[in-house]
């Protein structure tokens, strides 16, 4: 329930506020891009921050025969308003030590005055500036909502900054830039709120009440310590000279915080008067919000402006995914024999769920699809069916949020079969916990008899969530789709690539390498994977990469019915594809081994011929590889082999031909060579394994003996210690 405040909170000041933190975050950036330009200008003294009083009005008076005023903006550019011995008046910009002039006072363009009244007021005067400043506040609220959401998300506040499950684009760059953000769109809000409020007088009271204490002193203080020799001028805004040099003419000084007078032949404090406190909070909240006085925090306010404008986008994108799973039922609860309840933070477990409620409405089935907290009595229902996530350290999402109490009050009239999905990511504690929680619950009801197990799925795995399928398929006889491509997402934002060679295939050579040209920022590397879709719809193939010369280069092997072999083989030099690359961190070259080996049978060769052409650092590599017979293929394998050896990014290759009349398999070379292999590992070595996954078990069960003979660690421990890397399919 707490969730849920924050997140509706969350989506509706947004949404109340999103057309006006648009134009102010468009004015935004073009304010701070000015704020940096006007940085630039060549007319800051140089050391100005030592220079005093004492060192640039005497050179001042001997120049200019009469001086009005000087002031420092906020670009610490000192202008001089004066008449030279010319008699022609100065308004300038100078060097404080020379008095040379540098230019002339800065005016805005027509343009950014126009940004500027636009972005105070909107062109609505004082109704304008009262609106914008409430934005402001909106804008702070959101920024509280968003924070205690992620603090929600990432289980605490120690974890805000750790890893963030990537569901996709949006929500994870809405999270990230969010938490990135925070600080500096918290202080845009804030002191745009406070500006507005000091604008209306808001603190006029307190500062009446402040003037009341302040204390003007009025003495004279006849030692020869000047103030001008104790005061620098980076902490002067404006000084107006005396009139003559009558002794009872003063200067007037304008500190940052105080205003004195100075006796301009002692140089002694005549009077002084602090400012009030609300001035200068108001000049601070000024400096913050436009970045004038800071060339580096301008550029960090227009990124934020920017963030805002992203988050605007990425949080509808938001809203509108979790809108598109929205429930869509044909039968009434009252009739439906199969009840599926759902349990989703955004969307995603929804998602399966529509999955199975389409299948059985295809098979003829009554079903009625909703959220966990519509439970209630089914008067028809034989198998309720949970698809449920888990929200925090184990708490429910939102729409089922009531689920546990509702199911007390609710008991079903006749026996039910009931079954429990979880969906969750391992790199959480309490993975699945609610789903482990809503089960043992129905356990413990008179009325539901379990038909399987509870089923978990890790990181919306559609090859994991087919597992359940199968099994509730057997038990209920109901055949559902195994295939994983049906429950994955239809893919979006894919990324063209270039065909620029492609070997050809006969009836002795069924195995092509494809080279593929990708775009200028992509970025990959050898054992990444390349995602296609060969129908064009979600059904997905996965390709293991290797890097060839910056190129994605692939090994695929032609089958008969293949939907995504048949697809890349029709392909010619100069076709392009829609693809996306996916990054396999699990299966990059190690950079800290000593010595890697790379066991391959097949197409599973193609990350490794990348990995050993960007073998730059010659770490030892040793490759075996295994394959039916020798084809022209294979014989390019060798050629390739031999040229990384002479490079000496490659030590040894060793090939195994199954086919041919000597029958060596690649079990024979790692039986062979079982010292080496046991000798790698022990010295904190890497073995690398991409095939077939009959291989990768035959292989770690041959490494397994080998290790413990030699009586070392299980190939289990080296596994877990990030010593046997695997990508097998």
């Amino acid at each position: 329930m707490i969730l849920s405040f924050w997140r509706y909170s969350h989506l509706v000041l947004a949404l109340f506020s999103s057309l006006f933190l648009l134009t102010a975050s468009v004015t935004g950036v073009i304010l701070a891009v000015d704020a940096v330009q006007e940085k630039t200008f060549p007319y800051r003294a140089a050391n100005f921050d030592t220079i005093t009083l004492e060192q640039t009005l005497p050179i001042l008076k001997k120049v200019y025969p009469e001086i009005t005023e000087l002031s420092v903006d906020h670009n610490q550019f000192v202008m001089l308003q004066a008449i030279d011995q010319d008699g022609n008046d100065v308004n300038a910009y100078i060097d404080p030590l020379t008095a040379k002039e540098l230019g002339t006072p800065l005016k805005k363009t027509e343009f950014i005055q126009w940004i500027t009244a636009f972005h105070r007021s909107l062109f609505l005067k004082e109704t304008g500036r009262f609106f914008v400043g409430f934005i402001s506040f909106l804008l702070f609220l959101i920024s509280i909502s968003g924070f205690v959401l992620v603090v929600k998300r990432q289980l605490g506040l120690r974890k805000f900054f750790s890893k963030v499950t990537k569901d996709y684009f949006s929500q994870y760059y809405h999270i990230v830039l969010g938490r990135l953000s925070l600080i500096p769109i918290l202080i845009i809000a804030l002191t745009g709120t406070y500006l507005t409020l000091e604008r209306f007088n808001f603190f006029m009271d307190k500062e009446k009440k402040e003037q009341e204490k302040s204390i003007t002193i009025t003495e004279q203080k006849n030692d020869k310590t000047s103030i001008f020799k104790q005061t620098l001028l980076s902490d002067v805004k404006k000084i107006e000279f005396p009139f003559s040099d009558d002794p009872e003419e003063y200067y007037i000084v304008q500190l940052n915080d105080r205003e004195i007078e100075v006796n301009q032949v002692t140089g002694a404090v005549v009077t002084e008067k602090l400012s009030p406190m609300r001035t200068q909070v108001a000049l601070l909240s000024l400096n913050l919000h436009t970045g004038k006085t800071n060339a580096i925090w301008a550029i960090i306010l227009g990124i934020a402006c920017l963030n805002i404008l992203f988050f605007i986008y990425s949080g509808f994108a938001m809203t509108l995914k979790r809108r598109s799973s929205r429930i869509k039922n044909k039968c009434k609860a009252e009739e439906s024999k199969f009840i599926l309840l759902a349990g989703s933070e955004n969307g995603s477990s929804l998602r399966f769920a529509n999955a199975i409620h389409k299948q059985l409405i295809a098979n003829g089935e009554k079903v009625f699809l909703t959220e966990l907290n519509n439970f209630k009595t089914f008067p028809k229902a034989e198998h309720i069916i949970i698809f449920t996530s888990t929200h925090g350290l184990g708490d429910a999402p939102s729409n089922g949020n009531k689920f546990t109490s509702i199911l007390k009050k609710h008991n079903q009239e006749h026996k039910v079969h009931f079954s429990v999905v979880g969906f969750g990511s391992k790199i959480y504690p309490s993975y699945c916990g609610f789903a482990f929680e809503i089960d043992s619950l129905l356990e413990k009801q008179n009325w539901a008899n379990r038909l399987l197990e509870i089923q978990t799925v890790n990181d919306k795995s559609a090859e994991e969530f087919v597992n359940w399928v199968r099994l509730w398929s057997t038990k209920t006889g109901i055949p559902l789709s195994p295939t994983p491509s049906l429950y994955n997402e239809v893919p979006k934002g894919l990324q063209k690539l270039i065909v620029l060679d492609k070997t050809p295939v006969s009836d002795s050579e069924h195995t092509f390498i494809l080279t593929l040209q990708a775009g200028s920022r992509a970025k990959f590397v050898s054992g990444d994977l390349l995602a296609v879709y060969p129908a064009n719809d979600n059904r997905e193939r996965l390709y293991s990469i290797g890097n060839h010369s910056g190129n994605v280069q692939l090994v695929v092997k032609l089958h008969s019915h293949g939907l995504g072999s048949s697809y890349l083989n029709n392909l010619k030099p100069g076709d392009s594809i829609k693809a996306r690359i996916l990054k396999n961190q699990a299966f990059h070259f190690p950079k800290k081994s000593s010595k890697v080996a790379f066991i391959s049978n097949g197409t599973g060769i193609a990350p490794f011929l990348g990995m050993i052409e960007q073998n730059k650092i010659k770490t030892e590599t040793h490759l075996y590889c295994g394959f039916r017979m020798e084809t022209e293929t294979v014989s390019e394998y060798k050629k390739f082999a031999a040229t990384m050896i002479q490079k000496q990014q490659l030590q040894s290759f060793h090939l195994a031909l199954s086919r041919e009349a000597e029958h060596i398999y690649v079990m024979d070379l790692i039986n062979r060579d079982a010292d080496f292999f046991v000798e790698l590992l022990l010295q904190g070595g890497t073995i690398m394994i991409c095939g077939s996954l009959a291989m990768q078990k035959d292989v770690e069960t041959a490494l397994d003996v080998l290790c413990l003979s030699k009586q070392t660690k299980s190939i289990l421990d080296f596994k877990n210690n990030g010593q046997l890397l695997t990508d097998c399919y």
